[in-house]
């Protein structure tokens, strides 16, 4: 694919001969009728010690536009403004998304580079709830995202199977077990004791050293404690892997928290050799105010650990098995601080320094109900697994009532009601927060997965009709250069940067935006333009762009972790 930006910073380069990074400085301008790409001179003018006008109407007399990439360049208010060669760009995207399909887009950028993904991670004998679907869905496509940027990847699903929590559960069991038959919705019953220890806990400090004392029997290995850790693990873990089935979401490995408890003692061993951990009022801390951060706890004073300190002996472990060059925690934006603390800390493990750099917070905003925040404590969730199947039994209503005659409505109801769920937890910046609303989440209108879905199943229909079968014809160029067809173009030859911004960014908002974008911009020139038409070439030509709309969409979805339906 020519890379019109590598171009442009090369003539800008060929002029100059910095050593600046013009590429990264190359912008796409607000309004397109000024350019298509934009060169903001003011980085450059302390360095060549004029105006950035004088240095933009400079590098327009002297750039060299002799080869034809660049059809003209102006000067607008120290911005440098490129208007690139369109039929040049409309081959490109004709010929390589016909060319390699599916696999249009994808790059060997991240060739030789590991990363890991840590997304999910549910706590166990708690329910999966919508809280837990943010993190698992952005995970999952930030997994693909960077798998198809030829990244070694690493999903790693790092559940909560150890902590306080445990010892809660523990003592609860004990008190009140026998009252429940856990052979059924185990899940539920076993958050009901849950919600009744953690009652108990508030009103008795006695019950709650007692469940701060089951945990310390845990890590000690006591035997009824780790027979009861075992019970709800395996109980919860057949619950998680249903839903996880449902979403089509697999990871590498189930490594949580209790994998590494025997890890950290080395990692503790290594902080107390660096002089950096101190005793305060029994427990063992590392003071970090002089960064700003406070104090991290790696110790309890009576001996237990916390999830920092599971997280730092994660971190040693990553760093020394996969070599990663990056690693990614998908975690709501309330663990800011403490990730900000582990990091820093890591600093101390004797791991390479590319880790330390690598290590990256993809934080993401809470989801809260109408009536306020969700709390495991407190009983008030909503479970996915309810929400899936509500989605799913609202989109086959709609099947019903619109298309009752249509083929296999369940498992494309089934696709539908998913995508359009996970497509809300991806479309709006990460860090905002969501307030969980039905009607929201299931509108089929407007800026939604369903759209996109009925869009790629258009561009199928259209294809279907036609009985089209893809061939490539240069003609096509020359017969596709009305403003709609153009417009579809160019978003076509965005797409590979879209998916390297995504994953550079670590915003899937970037390729969920992208995908609005086409599938708006090829409904446009679907209503502006006749497909079948007398004209044979002309028909041929845009269904060709047709054919090549739906590759993307469907790609582009993929990546999300969205299916496409055959028939809406």
């Amino acid at each position: 694919m020519l890379n019109f930006k590598s171009i442009i910073a090369s003539k800008i380069n060929e002029v100059l001969d910095l050593e600046e990074k013009i590429e990264n400085n190359i912008e796409v301008p607000p309004n397109r009728e000024l350019g298509d790409y934009a060169f903001p001179c003011f980085s450059l003018s302390k360095i060549l010690r004029k105006s950035p006008n004088l240095i933009a109407e400079e590098l327009k007399e002297k750039i060299d536009l002799s080869d034809g990439y660049i059809s003209k360049v102006i000067n607008e208010g120290g911005y440098l403004n490129f208007f690139i060669n369109k039929e040049l760009m409309s081959k490109n995207v004709l010929e390589e998304i016909g060319d390699k399909k599916e696999e249009y887009g994808s790059s060997d950028i991240g060739n030789g580079k590991n990363v890991i993904v840590e997304y999910s991670s549910p706590n166990i004998a708690k329910p999966f709830h919508i809280g837990h679907l943010r993190t698992t869905v952005i995970g999952n496509a930030l997994y693909n995202i960077y798998k198809f940027l030829g990244y070694n990847v690493t999903g790693i699903n790092h559940l909560g199977d150890y902590g306080t929590q445990f010892g809660k559960m523990i003592e609860g069991y004990k008190r009140w077990g026998l009252e429940y038959d856990l052979d059924e919705n185990p899940i539920d019953k076993l958050m009901d004791i849950y919600v009744r220890i953690n009652n108990l806990c508030k009103e008795d400090e006695v019950v709650l050293e007692k469940c701060r004392d089951n945990f310390k029997k845990l890590e000690d290995g006591d035997k009824e404690c780790v027979e009861l850790w075992n019970k709800f693990k395996d109980l919860s873990l057949k619950e998680f892997q249903r839903i996880y089935d449902i979403l089509g979401v697999k990871f590498d490995s189930l490594a949580g928290e209790a994998f590494y408890s025997d890890k950290i003692e080395n990692v503790c061993n290594i902080l107390e050799s660096k002089g950096v951990v101190k005793e305060s009022e029994g427990a063992k801390i590392i003071d970090l105010e002089d960064k700003g951060l406070g104090v991290c706890m790696i110790k309890k004073a009576n001996g237990s650990t916390i999830y920092a300190t599971r997280d730092l002996a994660a971190i040693k472990y990553r760093a020394d098995t996969y070599d990663f060059d990056k690693c990614l925690y998908v975690v709501a934006y309330e663990q800011n601080l403490h990730f900000k603390q582990i990091f820093e800390v890591a600093k101390y493990l004797d791991i390479p320094e590319k880790c330390v750099n690598g290590l990256t917070h993809v934080s993401y905003g809470m989801t809260r109900l109408t009536t306020g925040k969700m709390s495991t404590r407190e009983g008030t969730v909503v479970k996915v697994d309810e929400l899936l199947k509500e989605a799913i039994d609202r989109v086959k209503k709609i099947i019903e009532e619109k298309n009752p005659e249509m083929e296999n409505k369940e498992e494309e109801a089934k696709k539908i009601g998913i995508g359009a769920v996970i497509f809300n937890n991806l479309c709006t910046t990460l860090i905002k927060d969501q307030v969980f609303d039905w009607n929201t989440v299931l509108n089929f209108n407007g800026e939604t997965g369903p759209y996109i879905q009925y869009i790629f199943v258009r561009t199928k229909s259209v294809l279907e009709k036609a009985n089209y079968i893809p061939k490539y014809n240069e003609k096509y160029i020359s017969l596709l250069k009305d403003k709609e067809s153009m417009q579809v173009i160019e978003l076509l030859y965005n797409f590979p940067d879209v998916v390297k911004s995504s994953a550079e960014k670590n915003e899937t908002s970037i390729l969920t935006r992208f995908l609005l974008d086409l599938a708006k911009a090829y409904s446009n020139f679907y209503n502006e333009n006749k497909i079948i038409t007398d004209d044979k070439e002309l028909t041929d030509s845009r269904l060709y762009l047709t054919y090549l709309v739906g590759i993307v969409l469907k790609s582009g979805a993929k990546l999300l972790g969205i299916e496409m339906p055959d028939k809406m």
